[in-house]
């Protein structure tokens, strides 16, 4: 103990600056510590507010503020030591400790902007915005303070912004036209994004390709989709700006559309079994009478008299259709059976003269 309080009265007279020091960090260390209480108070009293916002600014701020706290406390024990020393190791201690903050502060900005896209997420969707459009913006306004974050670094360094802008302008010239295909699939995937004609999850399909499946992922350069026989489609953004795309996830309904032949020997009983099939329709819980329903006489064909069904189920599970419509179809063959008819198949009828059968039976009587 004695010898540390010698080598402390040797060195103190000799570098008095040490003292400076030494509270400057010691400064430091409170107020990081104080920072850290009070972030820890006010996080527990906004947590029992009713909005997540405050919540989200607290959680942005925890940990870059504490690094801030220590890049200014070590910048000023720099700038205690460079003019007590004079020392060519600490002449950039300012643009330094400037870009750190700013390093903080970028920090804090995209933390921030990730809480806010995962609240957004979380709540389902604030207004017209959904994961998707939330992600999307997200992205690009990391993308926006990254990229301004780095020319006001560039511009503290001493570089030109103008000089930088304008090199960044002729090569981006030169890289739009190598990656014309690559950008075309980033726009193709901001208007996806912005136009959200479907979304993860959906099936969509498109009259102009072979394309159709489940969307799994939409990313920036590709969309992948999912067949419906488990194949993967790895489609570029760049295809949906140009082709017609359907979206079946987002019906309203589902249709039932069948056209149904009895025979001609029962078109007597044709307006009763029409009567009949509109009633059950109107009775069954699984059809939308609010939508367009049709059940007429419709076409005397070659071997039957026909009558189509036109109409909606409330459902639009793919699954759960099939199983309505074939209850619908079953109830409509007991209706031509109880009026006593029967559903035509496809027969031929042949006519024989009279004249032509008699003179077979006196060439026969010969």
């Amino acid at each position: 103990m004695n010898e540390v309080l010698a080598w402390a009265q040797n060195i103190l007279p000799r570098w008095p600056w040490v003292g400076s020091v030494f509270l400057v960090v010691l400064a430091t260390v409170v107020a990081n510590y104080i920072a850290r209480r009070l972030l820890v108070k006010l996080a527990r009293r906004l947590g029992q507010t009713r909005t997540r916002w405050d919540d989200v600014l607290i959680e942005a701020a925890r940990r870059p503020l504490g690094w801030g706290i220590w890049i200014l406390g070590i910048g000023y024990a720099a700038d205690v030591v460079r003019d007590a020393t004079d020392a060519a190791l600490f002449v950039g201690v300012d643009t330094l400790r400037e870009i750190g903050i700013l390093v903080t502060l970028v920090w804090f900005v995209l933390r921030f902007i990730r809480g806010a896209e995962q609240e957004i997420i979380a709540s389902g969707g604030a207004g017209a915005l959904d994961r998707h459009t939330a992600e999307a913006i997200g992205k690009l306004l990391r993308l926006s303070v990254i990229i301004t974050a780095v020319l006001v670094i560039l511009q503290t360094l001493g570089y030109s912004i103008t000089g930088v802008l304008a090199f960044g302008g002729v090569g981006g010239i030169a890289i739009g036209f190598a990656a014309k295909d690559l950008l075309a699939n980033f726009f193709g995937a901001m208007i996806i994004y912005l136009d959200r004609p479907f979304q993860v999850g959906d099936w969509i399909r498109s009259p102009d390709k072979q394309l159709e499946g489940t969307v799994e992922k939409i990313g920036w350069r590709v969309t992948v989709i999912r067949t419906f026989d488990k194949r993967p489609l790895y489609v570029p953004n760049a295809v949906f700006t140009s082709i017609i795309v359907e979206n079946p996830s987002r019906m309203t309904n589902r249709r039932i559309y069948e056209t149904i032949g009895i025979r001609y020997d029962d078109i007597a009983v044709m307006d009763e079994i029409v009567e009949s099939v509109k009633k059950m329709l109107r009775e069954d819980p699984e059809i939308d009478t609010s939508q367009t329903m049709i059940v007429n006489f419709n076409k005397f064909s070659d071997s039957s008299v026909d009558f189509f069904v036109y109409t909606f189920t409330k459902t639009t599970n793919w699954v759960r259709f099939h199983e309505i419509k074939q209850q619908v179809l079953l109830k409509i063959a007991d209706i031509i059976r109880d009026h006593g008819a029967e559903i035509a198949f496809p027969t031929t009828t042949v006519l024989l003269q009279q004249q032509e059968t008699e003179c077979n039976d006196a060439g026969e009587a010969a």
